[in-house]
């Protein structure tokens, strides 16, 4: 175990850790990690590829997402279900655990930094969505489309070399690999967040609540033709009542809320010093939590938009943009404002998921400690089980079709949901950061050359549309 922990340890210095370091005016230094040299440049060079789609399309985003549209086949899920699937996973435990997160290491002003890189994040989000797209195919193990960064990696490749398809590409290998170890990584996390907050709000131990929550996942994903559809329901209904109770306690603190923004403006740009230790460490958590909330460049939502029976590759990745906009600027922000508004003497030493509960209870009570365990269940809830939902491709992809392989994962993911919840490892979060790096690197050095094809994608659809086609 200490081999194991040191390794995963070693590999999140190497990603997450300063490869470069700059001098700041006045003193200091800015560590610059390897991650964000490439997720930064990419998400800049998208969004002028693009021509600030982010921005320039929303409205069309909005438009596509009240569309009417029924999948062709039975199995096949729709655009906004494939965007279910990922705000299931976006919308979960990181807007709370990695805002938290976020705050408690690099404080107010790692909030500045989650928005630049999910402005600049959504661009990249549409161009791996849509060659997920472009390039996905028949699932012939549970109906409907797959398909993901494995699979478009894979087939770019063998079509760039020429000669017979080839069964496996490194590169599509290792991606996939460390999409499972990732998926793992956050599994632990989602159930020793559970357990901790159901511990502070009724004093339960941690193994009743581990269990109820593992008896529950599997009961769902162990069916032989596990679907998402109970994420149809959940997600909007705790997005929600999220939105709602962070939105009534923002207005009610309204007073505050010019204080909050400047000293978010203030600490952003090391006006004041993070409680971390400086400038460099407000970047780098609201950089790092930004990723692993939105997923943006990571390769993860991708395994959803491939999935969907959209008329146009270019809706799908359109729709995936929109999902890192409803992440981090919206849901993140709530979570980011109940915890700035709250007078820091009430919160002073507090980090993780007792600093957002005695916030909670000092806006709302004893029902807001509650409020908070019984919302981050469900968040963590759903984020199991679209992570599932993303690993049925990668496992396909690495062990073929076949449903040993498939129950062999779930099993191990459900396995690590009951340890987390029991032991409060302390490398958890290395572990999960360590698979998403991973993947990320892997994933922005190919949807870089492949990018164009995307694009391409992008330019017919506005052509179609201005044509008056219906697309």
């Amino acid at each position: 175990m200490e081999l194991i922990i040191q390794t995963i340890e070693a590999g999140y210095r190497l990603l997450w850790g300063d490869l470069i370091t700059l001098p700041l005016p006045g003193g200091g230094t800015l560590g610059i990690s390897l991650l964000v040299l490439m997720l930064i440049p990419t998400g800049i060079y998208f969004t002028i590829r693009t021509r600030f789609l982010p921005v320039r399309l929303f409205p069309e985003m909005l438009r596509i997402t009240v569309e009417k549209r029924n999948p062709t086949s039975q199995h096949a899920i729709s655009g906004v279900q494939a965007l279910i699937v990922s705000t299931a996973t976006r919308v979960g435990m990181g807007n709370l655990v990695g805002v938290v997160a976020a705050i408690s290491a690099g404080g107010a002003g790692a909030v500045f930094w989650m928005w630049v890189t999910a402005l600049i994040g959504s661009s990249t989000a549409f161009i791996e969505a849509t060659l997920a797209q472009l390039y996905r195919e028949k699932d012939p193990l549970y109906g409907g489309y797959r398909g993901g960064p494995a699979y478009y990696m894979h087939r770019y490749l063998d079509k760039k070399r020429g000669g017979p398809p080839r069964r496996y590409v490194p590169i599509a290998v290792l991606f996939a690999i460390s999409g499972l170890i990732c998926w793992c990584g956050i599994s632990q996390v989602i159930s020793n967040s559970v357990s901790s907050a159901f511990q502070n709000a009724f004093g339960l131990p941690p193994l009743y609540t581990t269990v109820a929550l593992v008896a529950l996942s599997a009961v769902i994903v162990l069916r032989k033709h596990a679907s998402v559809k109970v994420l149809d329901v959940v997600v909007p209904i705790m997005a929600v009542c999220y939105f709602g109770i962070t939105i009534f306690l923002i207005l009610k603190n309204i007073a505050v809320i010019p204080s909050v923004f400047q000293r978010i403006f203030e600490e952003a740009f090391g006006i004041r010093q993070a409680v971390a230790g400086g400038f460099g460490a407000v970047i780098m958590n609201g950089v790092k939590r930004g990723l692993f909330s939105n997923e943006a460049g990571s390769g993860s939502a991708p395994c959803a938009a491939a999935a969907a029976d959209a008329s146009h590759p270019a809706k799908a990745g359109l729709l995936q943009a929109l999902g890192v906009f409803i992440d981090t600027i919206i849901i993140c922000s709530c979570t980011a404002f109940i915890m700035l508004v709250t007078p820091q003497e009430q919160v002073a030493g507090l980090t993780g998921m007792d600093l957002l509960q005695a916030s909670m209870e000092y806006h709302l009570g004893r029902f807001g400690v509650v409020f908070i365990a019984v919302i981050l269940w469900l968040f963590c809830f759903s984020t199991f089980l679209g992570i599932l939902f993303y690993a049925r491709s990668n496992v396909a992809y690495l062990f073929g079709d076949n449903w040993l392989s498939q129950t062999a994962y779930k099993v191990v993911a459900l396995v690590m949901l009951f340890i987390g919840g029991l032991a409060a490892y302390t490398f958890v979060w290395d572990l999960g950061d360590l698979g998403v790096g991973l993947m990320t690197v892997f994933n922005i050095l190919m949807i870089l050359p492949m990018s164009r094809e995307a694009l391409d994608s992008l330019r017919e659809y506005e052509r179609l549309r201005k044509q008056g086609v219906k697309v």
